[in-house]
Order: C-alpha cells, then structure tokens, then sequence
C-alpha cells in the first residue's frame, strides 16, 4: 500500500513549507496545518493515511490530540515530532498509539525512512485484515497421491514456483486447482509475502473491478472510503484469480495491463498504482475454445498461459483414491470428534469402482457424510458411503420400460437404465439440468433457481454441453 495523503499538523511554518515539498514532489497529496483546530476542519472532509502530528501546538498539545485521533473509526497513522530531550514524552506517545516519533531537526531522509517503514505496516494490517474476513483455510493442504500423474504435478510445481512466470492451471471442477496455487506459493520465494485470492464467479460483474484494483471514496453509491484492491494486498506475493474464463471482456482488457505493465488506476482514481505480483489464474474451462468463440480475448490468453498446468481429474489418478480415502477419513473423524476406526475393505472396492465427476470435492463430500453416519462397530460400510452401485438386469428385475410406466414419473426425470446399461452420474446430470431449461421455457436465471445453483454454473455447464453438440438455446 502506498502512502497517497498526508496530514502536516506543526506550528513551525517552515517545517511544514519542508516537509510537504518534499512530499509533493513525490506526488503525496499534503495537507498543512498550524493548529489542532485546523486539523479537525481537514479531518472533517476526508481520511488520511500518516499524520505527521507536533507534540506542542498553540491550541493544545499534540499527545492529547493523538488520544483523539486514535478514537476515529478510519484513524491515520501518526508520527510525533518533538524536540531534542523529549524522550520521556517519546515514549508516552509510542503508548498511546503513536506510529513513530521523530526528533526535531530532521531531515528529508528521515522523512523517507518513515515513508517506507509506514507503507510496509500498511501493507501487512491490510492484508491481515483481508485473510481474517476469509474462510478459514485447510492447514493440511497438500497433494496427495502416489500415482504417476500426481508425482508428475509436484515436480512440475516445484520447477515453475522457484519462476515468476504466470500460470494458467486448468482442470475439471473439484480438482484441487486452488491447492496447486497454494503449493506454488508456497514453493517460490515470495512465500513469505501474502497470498491473495479472488473467485471470479463468485462477485456480481460490477464489483469484481472494485475488488481486483480497488476504489476511492466517492466512486460509486457506497464507497465511502478508499478501499485497497486484492492486486494492492498482493503486492510482493501471489495473487490467485480463479474461473478466470468469467471475467468480462472489458476487465480482460484492464486484467492484460497489469500483466503487462504492472500497473492499475483505482476505480475513480487517476493516481497510477504499481505493484509487484505474481499472478497465478485457474479455469475449468477450455480457454482455446472461448477465444475463438470470442469470450475470451487471445492476447490476454497467451499472456496468462505462459506455464499451462494441468491438474488431472480423479478417475486419471490410478491408485490415489485409497489413500485420499483414507487421509480425508482420518481428517474428519477428528473434526467431528466421532468414534469411527476407519474404512472397511469392502468400502475402499467401493470407492475404487467410482468414476468421481465431482472428482476430489466428491471424495471429500462423500467420506464426511460417512463418518457422520457410520454405525456402531465403527467402521464404515459401502451402505454409508451413499454410491449408487450399477443396477444388474436380472430374472425378477423389472422391464427396462417400468420406470416410465410408475405412477407420478415424467419425461423429465432421468431415466437409471439406457438399453440396459448403467448410465453416468454426469448424463443423469445434463439430462436433469436440459429438461430443467425446457421446462422454464429456455429462461436460464429460472432454471438455476429452480436447480438452486448459480447462473454462471448453469452457464458453464450448458457451454460444455454446447461443445458436446447438445441443444441448449
């Protein structure tokens, strides 16, 4: 975070003539006060980033003042300047809240040193502030797996981390994309500076500007303050801009800037921002695809796919499945706090015959309403596991026709058999969601309420069923 405002409030006239121009120069807004009084007035019209406060003033003294400030809701932060042997009041300000104190005569070096000491502070209260309002994340975040491709993932990430080069991480939903972003971080040598994400599905399209760059106060109806962007608290770290695809083709263009020139503008602002930020962007889609259906602009594609990595899906995991079954099921029988001593065998064939569309998030799902639901020997069995097993067509089985011919069935529902066979999870999926969309009349924000998703999941999916040659509009 930069510092943009300052506030001078010293009954020196000189001093104050000093230090704003040396402010200015740097292109620092300064405000010049001789008084508490004219203090309050400029406080009283906007907020400021570092106050530069005397410890004696005409109208009172400045350690008093401070109390004052400290009790605002957007409070500067401030630095006492006070003269040689003040050092008992030195420390009685640094008590009360004060930043740092500067001993008078000082000079524009000193100035400069306080600059960069308040950025950094800046920096990292804000970034605090931003990973507290977030989820908690999962401590135990690492890859899992044996298998050929997931050994292959590692070696891979550990090679590109140790780069700043962008990385575009592609891969069905539920992978662990995010995991592989964090292990990138994790892995390079900014793994000491913040790691900062944004999901950009998750955000109405006329907020995600605001979030990505920031804005200043006054730009649109609620910004009452200056907000700080996720690309500003990333700076000096990573930053993970998820389902990137989503990103208008407007804030593509802004997007390709920054990568290209490390530097923004706020929303609202002319005041250019440069940052230092690795950014590591994920998408479940084919980007080739929309580019050349024009959704998504070619240039910014090249500039974000400079490492591609693919992070394989489950069913291409061979052999990972037992031992994610069996870490996850540790994982929440702790969480949960329940008796439960682990899977049976039968339960981990069960697992295994599994085709995973919904990939680890699946698994995850699958094994935790399991150990919820395990019974009282402890162990789990494939009753609880909730998998639906192939129908097998047997002499007392019913007609392949019967289910059409129950009562209350519609040709809506997805039918369990096709021609005998065992139909996937993910047809049983499309067909509920295409019959879904024809049922309100092809009105997409209708269907996904009905369905109780998000419209931008319904899109994807329909997209994806539109590239597999289906009906959709």
């Amino acid at each position: 975070m930069s510092i943009e405002k300052v506030i001078m409030v010293a009954q020196e006239e000189f001093l104050r003539k000093q230090v704003s121009q040396y402010l200015r120069k740097k292109r620092i807004d300064v405000a010049e006060c001789g008084s508490i009084q004219e203090a309050h007035d400029f406080m009283g019209k906007g907020n400021f980033d570092l106050m530069l406060l005397d410890q004696s003033l005409p109208d009172g003294e400045g350690a008093e003042f401070l109390e004052e400030v400290n009790l605002r809701p957007a409070k500067p932060m401030v630095v006492m300047m006070g003269a040689e042997g003040s050092v008992d009041l030195a420390v009685q300000c640094m008590a009360k809240g004060a930043f740092d104190y500067l001993l008078k005569p000082f000079s524009n070096e000193q100035v400069e040193i306080i600059l960069r000491k308040a950025e950094q502070f800046a920096q990292v209260l804000n970034v605090n502030q931003f990973l507290t309002s977030q989820e908690a994340e999962d401590p135990e975040n690492e890859i899992l797996g044996e298998s050929e491709s997931t050994t292959q993932l590692r070696k891979l990430i550990r090679r590109v981390a140790q780069t700043n080069a962008t990385v575009l991480i592609q891969g069905e939903n539920g992978t662990g994309k995010e995991l592989v972003a964090h292990a990138m971080h994790r892995n390079s040598n900014r793994k000491d500076g913040p790691f900062i994400k944004l999901n950009c599905a998750a955000l109405p399209e006329n907020l995600v500007e605001s979030e990505l760059f920031g804005h200043e106060k006054g730009s649109f109806t609620g910004a009452t303050n200056k907000r700080e962007g996720r690309f500003e608290l990333a700076h000096g770290g990573t930053i993970f801009l998820d389902e990137i695809s989503e990103l208008s083709l407007p804030l593509q263009s802004k997007l390709l800037r920054v990568l290209q020139e490390r530097e923004f503008e706020r929303v609202g602002g002319n005041r250019t921002i440069k940052v230092d930020v690795r950014v590591v962007a994920a998408t479940n889609r084919k980007l080739e695809q929309s580019v050349e259906k024009n959704e998504f602009r070619q240039d910014l594609y090249f500039r974000l796919n400079v490492v591609p990595v693919h992070v394989p899906a489950l069913r291409e995991r061979e052999g990972d499945v037992p031992l994610l079954a069996e870490a996850f099921c540790q994982r929440f029988i702790r969480n949960h706090g329940v008796p439960v001593k682990g899977l049976a065998p039968e339960s981990i064939i069960a697992l295994q015959a599994h085709d995973w569309p919904g990939n680890i998030r699946e698994l995850q799902n699958v094994l935790e309403r399991a150990v919820i639901l395990c019974g009282e020997d402890g162990y789990i069995h494939p009753e609880q596991l909730g998998l639906t097993a192939p129908p097998q067509a047997g002499a007392g089985d019913a007609p392949t026709g019967a289910i059409e011919d129950k009562p209350g069935a519609t040709d809506s529902a997805p039918a369990a058999l096709s021609n005998g066979a065992p139909t996937k999870l993910a047809d049983l999926e499309k067909q509920h969601i295409l019959s879904t969309l024809k049922h309100c009349e092809g009105n997409r924000t209708r269907t996904a309420e009905t369905l109780d998703i998000n419209i931008r999941t319904l899109r994807n999916k329909l997209n994806e069923y539109k590239e597999q040659g289906e009906p959709v509009d």
